[in-house]
């Protein structure tokens, strides 16, 4: 991609932010009342302009749990788990292109030795290792996007695996926003156990991974 287009996309992506800013979006979308409101009274168009407002609250780095809350209360558990999850998809796809095109070659000059060991440890199962990183409860959503971008993974891998490791999260916090208008503790019981049994796969797959990284430098040496 030319320079000048480079710098066109972030122009574009530059004012939406500011626009979306001046209007008080990112701090709407933190409102249930104000959304379940907007979505009640505008239809399939209030919640098209939901979905991708989600997607750049969550792609510039706001709590996609929180976005899973909040669509929950205005739709329900399982509405909201589905659509904050393309939501929050979404913006990590915007991220992670906005990266690949507009970072890369900055970043991968400054942090060279740093972007080729991230290239070495995802260049093999990518999809499962990034829906591990996904499961895992803690790290940030915003470097994962802006690292993969910058990385050599390939996105239909990345978006895959992270579509994946979103959903047992956005659930939990989904059914708790529905829980709020129409309390249903077995669903959220149900939830909580689902969240715990991914992030304990999550944590399994990592101490697994990395268990094999420590053993292969003694087998070569063997």
């Amino acid at each position: 991609m030319g320079n000048w287009l480079r710098w066109l996309v972030f122009g574009v992506l530059a004012v939406a932010g500011f626009v979306a800013v001046q209007q008080g979006w990112l701090g709407f979308l933190s409102d249930k009342n104000l959304v379940a409101s907007y979505i009640h009274s505008h239809g399939v168009a209030g919640l098209m302009e939901i979905i991708l407002s989600g997607a750049v609250f969550t792609g510039v780095g706001a709590p996609r749990q929180l976005l899973a809350f909040v669509l929950g209360y205005a739709l329900d558990g399982l509405n909201g788990t589905l659509l904050s999850t393309l939501s929050t998809a979404l913006g990590a796809t915007g991220c992670f292109f906005t990266s690949r095109w507009l970072l890369r070659t900055s970043l991968t000059e400054r942090f060279g030795q740093r972007m080729r060991q991230f290239d070495d440890l995802f260049r093999q199962q990518t999809l499962l290792k990034v829906l591990m990183v996904r499961l895992l409860p803690v790290g940030s959503n915003l470097v994962t996007n802006l690292v993969a971008g910058c990385s050599e993974i390939r996105f239909a891998h990345f978006l895959a695996g992270s579509t994946l490791g979103y959903l047992p999260q956005m659930l939990v916090f989904a059914l708790a926003g529905a829980g709020v208008g129409q309390a249903d503790h077995y669903e959220l019981l149900l939830s909580i156990t689902l969240f715990i049994i991914a992030s304990a796969i999550g944590a399994f797959l990592y101490h697994s991974h990395r268990a094999k990284a420590l053993a292969s430098p003694v087998s070569s040496q063997s």
